[in-house]
């Protein structure tokens, strides 16, 4: 299913290309959940889509693979929570970067004691797309619309996702509130005078997304999480996950470990351990990845585009608790609305709901 005709028929040519088999085609996702012959609902559409057509599969009950992305209401987010407690169909947020390699290796160091107690964690949207906002309405892409009118840490699930499960967040942990700034917007307008001037639309069209935002989060057990979303200034790619503890840490930017008593020496001479982490995987590395490299990589994004669907329809073939469950998803998505609250009040502390009701104390 697509709103565009096109993409539908282009997407099915696809799959008739490789199986010799057209599949069932529609603009109206509707068709899909209530056809008796669909075991499960995978949805990729415009974040602001993605709950409410959730929702709708849960109350057929088919079990939903839901794509990243942030929330646009708090309310939203509870209607998610109480729809899957009334109808306890499966839900799993897709989100792949639960899955990569390094960051399952650095959440295995950090369940194996490594880094001694974690205090502190960081991470980070950080991809120039640019390109890909300016020219969102030639190429039908919803993110335009979202940085003209919305200013807020509009992507956060990326690097939230790894940090969650690091601090057990909704396990024993929960975050409680949060404070957002943003930076000016300035880089979209500088863009499009550069590489789209005949766009007069454009070129007159200002826009509401900061280009650097942070948001700091502080947990019920003491940690803190920083996030940025980074996307409208030239730069390379890089989720920044960073994870301090007691006994050491590790960073993502020069993909290094810094023990406690091992590392001291470095302390003016850390480029010479840059990279290290490569010796830390035969003794860490998570087993999800251990079996993955002996059956072989398959799929995108070297590799965990593959890993975290497996993981879905492996639960709900076996009928398992989804590894990535509706309270994460809530958890993950809401810190776009509340962000951009925090944002609009001058960077205040705005309170962050626990969509549990006080079970992640269990």
């Amino acid at each position: 299913c697509d709103i565009y005709s096109d993409r539908v028929e282009e997407n099915a040519k696809t799959i008739f290309k490789k199986y010799g088999k057209k599949p069932f085609v529609t603009t109206d996702y509707y068709e899909i959940i209530e056809n008796d012959s669909v075991d499960a609902v995978i949805i990729t559409t415009p974040w602001s889509s993605h709950i409410d057509i959730a929702i709708e599969a849960m109350k057929k009950h088919k079990p939903v693979g839901i794509e990243v992305g942030g929330a646009y209401s708090i309310e939203e987010c509870w209607n998610l929570v109480r729809t899957y407690q009334e109808t306890k169909t499966p839900i799993m947020m897709l989100e792949n970067c639960c899955y990569g390699r390094k960051e399952l290796l650095v959440l295995n160091m950090v369940k194996k004691g490594l880094f001694g107690k974690v205090v502190h964690c960081a991470g980070g949207y950080h991809h120039d797309l640019r390109n890909q906002i300016a020219f969102g309405t030639e190429n039908r892409h919803y993110r335009l619309d979202d940085y003209i009118k919305r200013n807020c840490e509009n992507y956060p699930t990326h690097e939230l996702g790894p940090i969650a499960k690091i601090l057990n967040i909704n396990k024993g942990n929960r975050m409680v509130s949060l404070t957002s700034t943003a930076s000016k917007a300035a880089g979209m307008h500088e863009y499009i005078k550069k590489e789209k001037p005949d766009d007069q639309k454009l070129m007159n069209t200002v826009f509401n997304q900061g280009d650097i935002v942070t948001t700091v989060i502080k947990c019920a057990g003491g940690e803190t999480i920083t996030l940025t979303f980074d996307t409208t200034l030239p730069r390379y790619y890089s989720r920044g996950l960073t994870v301090r503890g007691t006994d050491g840490m590790y960073e993502e930017c020069t993909d290094s470990v810094f023990l406690n008593k091992v590392d001291e020496k470095y302390d003016f001479s850390w480029k010479d351990r840059w990279n290290n982490v490569e010796e830390y995987y035969e003794k860490y590395e998570h087993p999800i990845w251990k079996n993955y490299l002996q059956e072989g990589i398959k799929g995108g994004h070297d590799g965990m585009d593959w890993l975290v669907f497996d993981a879905f329809l492996d639960s709900i073939i076996n009928k398992t608790p989804c590894p990535i469950d509706v309270y994460d998803t809530a958890s993950w998505m809401c810190i776009s609305v509340l962000s951009e609250q925090s944002i609009e009040k001058g960077s205040a502390p705005v309170s962050i709901p626990d969509f549990t009701n006080g079970k992640w104390i269990k």
